[in-house]
């Protein structure tokens, strides 16, 4: 598909418009949350998500029972819509797995987790592994789908995250043989390693996943080769409108993961090749906004965890079909990640309150946005 030049220069200024406004990557998130705020659902006061959200600030780490349940996906986004300062996608590739983390006494939401397939291509991995997974080989990928789950969203409701160290709870939990068993449960599949990034890059010094030893481990920087995606108005009208110029055919079918991604990606190499075929100065143009868009993106820092296995590269690499316990294994069961928690979240607490630093609003973007900081 090749645009004529008056269609290529509107479709450009479309996305250089939209990226040439930011230069880091808050900026970008501020205004993509701000604006999804604008039509989530209004709620009657005391009938929101808002209120099914952990405000006990008075509560120990000591007297907190978990439990942790599947969520419905409608429900689980309306959380996490007003909860993360991330942009959230609905679809997410391969499998998906939606989980609730509740404190028992008092009922209330602490956190969401999104499990998802993990990401073929990932430098720390293979650096890890030592060699890159051979993708043409049907029983190297097969073992990799089998064995390997990704923390796609894990979300501490705020200020539970703040004052409790709440994302390290929910990070030990992914870490639990309680999410192995029910992976391998749901997908019949033989689970041994976790892993994830964090949300930030350059942009901040730490994560909330440092200092996880020997549950979550670092092991390197991701690549940074993609740009973030449009805003949702200027997508779905980018999305008519190529499809007005495709017979009426949407560039990616409705139903298809990843739609939006996959979508903005095909419309860029649209508009690529369009524009080099009649203006290379706006080609080089465009070619710049992505370039500097993708700047936004970062570096962000891979985690990873093995759930008490000794032998997992050996095992993923086809070396070996058996898997070796640690002496730790045992480590990782639910009760024990949560204990291990709750020695650093008491610390954590008690600090705070002597400080007088304990936050005491629940923070959340359809009631306070002007009081989040994006990066905390």
């Amino acid at each position: 598909m090749i645009l004529n030049k008056t269609d290529a220069y509107h479709a450009a200024n479309i996305f250089e418009n939209f990226f040439d406004t930011f230069n880091r990557i808050d900026d970008y998130m501020r205004q993509i949350k701000m604006e999804r705020m604008e039509t989530f659902p209004y709620s009657l006061p005391g009938m929101g998500p808002e209120n099914d959200l952990f405000d006990k600030f008075d509560m120990h780490p000591k007297d907190m029972e978990f439990v942790v349940m599947p969520c419905k996906q409608d429900q689980f986004m309306s959380y996490m819509e007003i909860t993360t300062s991330a942009p959230v996608e609905k679809s997410i590739p391969g499998k998906q797995m939606l989980w609730l983390v509740k404190e028992k006494n008092s009922g209330m939401v602490m956190g969401m987790i999104r499990f998802g397939s993990p990401t073929i291509n990932s430098r720390p991995r293979n650096e890890w592994l030592g060699k890159p997974l051979n993708t043409l080989d049907p029983a190297t990928m097969k073992r990799f789908n089998d064995s390997v789950i990704m923390g796609f969203n894990i979300v501490p409701t705020q200020p539970f995250g703040f004052n409790y160290l709440g994302g390290k709870l929910l990070a030990a939990i992914c870490c639990s043989h309680t999410v192995r068993e029910t992976l391998n449960k749901k997908y019949n599949s033989n689970i041994c390693m976790f892993e994830t990034t964090s949300l930030y890059g350059s942009s901040k010094s730490s994560s909330m996943y440092d200092g996880m030893k020997p549950l979550l481990r670092f092991n390197g920087l991701t690549d940074s080769n993609f740009a973030p995606l449009i805003n949702d108005d200027n997508f779905r009208r980018l999305n008519d409108w190529f499809k007005e110029r495709n017979d009426g055919d949407y560039l990616v079918p409705a139903d298809a993961s990843s739609r939006k991604l996959k979508t903005q990606s095909k419309m860029v190499s649209i508009i690529k090749s369009s524009l080099k075929s009649c203006d290379e100065d706006a080609y080089a143009k465009f070619c710049q906004t992505f370039l500097d868009a993708k700047g936004l993106t970062e570096r962000k820092r891979s985690f990873y965890s093995t759930y008490g296995y000794d032998n997992v590269p050996q095992y993923l690499n086809g070396e070996t079909d058996t898997l070796i316990k640690k002496e730790n294994f045992d480590r990782f069961e639910l009760e024990n990640v949560i204990e291990w928690w709750r020695k650093k979240a008491s610390k954590r607490y008690e600090n705070l309150r002597s400080d007088n630093r304990l936050r005491h609003q629940v923070e959340t973007w359809n009631v306070n946005a002007e009081d989040i900081d994006i990066i905390r």
